[in-house]
């Protein structure tokens, strides 16, 4: 039988790990991988430099697919159910990376080294069937091909097959590949949407996701570096006469030079992505700094503090239970006009009173987001009704699959969007003062890959019957 072909678009986690899937379930199917730039880029950087693969904490469909602001009600059937994060693990422990779960449910490698992970996946495809191809009988196998540096032009659809045009940047002439099948895995790339609308979809208009604050406050910028480990926050988007109960978040707090940032505002963020784009990134940010206390509990340790300590100067810091940075508490005596000089016993209870409820309730004006060189995930895409989420097959175009980011699926922090990509994670760390939080992008890109590759060489496999 004359050789199927299938050509992967896209070089990132998405996109190798389904062009190994497919070549691994169908050793005679021809399988191209084209990548503009370098391969599995993000992989390399993420987390920096250590990849959180995948999370620990949510290891069955439904509560994995909550992590999803765009595809929590799509994916929460069988997506995650055949490749989740308990397969993802199992993958890569039996290819020579095993991974190990730290206290706050992310999986990395025990290398401590994306490195690890990279070449993992690189040799894997460069292996497949040996390491140069091998002869099974007269039947040539190779391995899978790897072409960077190739930016897709066009893909025509053609008698059930697809004409791939593609260039090579160091070269002045454009080349051609027939392919069976098409895996678009090109994340959120404005090439990769051109292609997609021009094979029949449709487009969820990109917007970014997960992004900090900035926060018009001269004072709180000169607290950069100050952390919280556990917060409360409210997001309150001007021009809604009431908050959803899916925009409060808890978790870390960071301060930074322009703004806000941290776990619980990230995740806000991308909750409220689309939203906060209507409103050019405008709202209110209302922070519990004391959440496991109720206000009238903050009132009493403030009181008591005043009775204990009478003579101590009220800028000296906080009672210790509240676990505040004394910079922070000299911060809140300013917002609320107080004297630093001022000692505890001249504070009146209704001083004292007004002191407890910014603790519990202090806004924050948000004046934009802050600003990348690259968005850390971006909301939009494909929209997912136009995909067989069980195959990841285009309901548009037959033969022509989608994976990854290109899809209208992103996750909040926790190492979720690699896991839909290979079930997809790019990971940005902070680290102030020994505090790594860790925001990560992969679930999703490890499992649509392998659910398209699978799908592919199913299909391929039975052609050839």
């Amino acid at each position: 039988d004359e050789k199927q072909t299938l050509v992967v678009v896209g070089g990132g986690a998405a996109g190798v790990y389904g062009a190994i899937w497919a070549k691994t379930a169908c050793k005679h199917l021809k399988v191209v991988v084209l990548e503009r730039g370098h391969f599995l880029s993000k992989v390399k950087i993420s987390g920096g430099g250590r990849c959180n693969v995948t999370t620990g904490l949510f290891v069955e469909p439904l509560p994995l697919s909550q992590q999803y602001p765009r595809g929590h009600k799509e994916l929460r059937g069988s997506y995650f159910r055949e490749h989740g994060p308990l397969e993802t693990a199992a993958w890569f422990h039996e290819h020579g990376v095993p991974l190990k779960t730290e206290e706050d449910g992310r999986m990395f490698p025990v290398t401590d080294d994306s490195g690890t992970v990279v070449e993992c996946l690189l040799n894997k495809a460069r292996r497949i069937g040996g390491s140069f191809g091998l002869f099974t009988g007269n039947v040539e196998i190779l391995a899978v091909s790897l072409k960077s540096n190739a930016l897709v032009k066009d893909i025509v659809p053609l008698n059930g097959r697809f004409d791939v045009h593609f260039k090579n940047k160091n070269e002045p002439f454009s080349e051609k590949l027939q392919a069976d099948f098409a895996l678009l895995a090109t994340g959120s790339s404005p090439q990769g949407y051109k292609l997609a609308k021009e094979l029949g979809h449709d487009l969820v208009s990109p917007a970014p996701s997960l992004f900090t604050f900035k926060v018009a406050d001269s004072k709180l910028g000169e607290l950069a570096g100050v952390s919280f480990e556990h917060v409360s926050v409210d997001l309150e988007i001007l021009g809604w006469n009431k908050r959803s109960v899916n925009l409060r978040q808890d978790g870390p707090l960071l301060v930074t030079h322009w703004g806000l940032s941290g776990p619980a505002v990230l995740r806000l963020s991308a909750w409220a992505a689309r939203d906060l784009l209507k409103v050019d990134y405008k709202g209110t940010l209302w922070v519990d700094f004391a959440p496991k206390f109720s206000l009238d509990e903050v009132k009493k340790l403030l009181v008591k503090q005043k009775t204990l300590s009478p003579r101590r100067k009220l800028d000296s810091g906080a009672p210790l239970v509240l676990q505040l940075v004394k910079r922070f508490w000299q911060y809140l005596i300013h917002r609320q006009d107080l004297n630093e000089e001022a000692v505890w016993y001249e504070l009146s209870n209704r001083q004292l009173g007004d002191l407890a409820g910014l603790l519990k309730r202090c806004s924050f004006q948000i004046s934009g987001k802050g600003e990348f060189k690259d968005e850390f995930v971006t909301a939009g895409g494909v929209p997912l009704d136009e995909v067989n989420l069980k195959t990841m097959e285009s309901k548009k175009c037959s033969n022509l699959y989608l994976a990854g980011e290109l899809l209208n699926v992103d996750g909040i922090t926790g190492g979720f969007n690699f896991q839909a990509s290979e079930s997809q994670s790019l990971e940005i760390s902070y680290d102030h003062g020994g505090n790594k939080w860790f925001l990560l992008l992969f679930q999703n890109a490890w499992t649509s890959g392998y659910l398209s590759g699978s799908a592919i060489a199913k299909k391929a496999t039975s052609r050839s019957l």
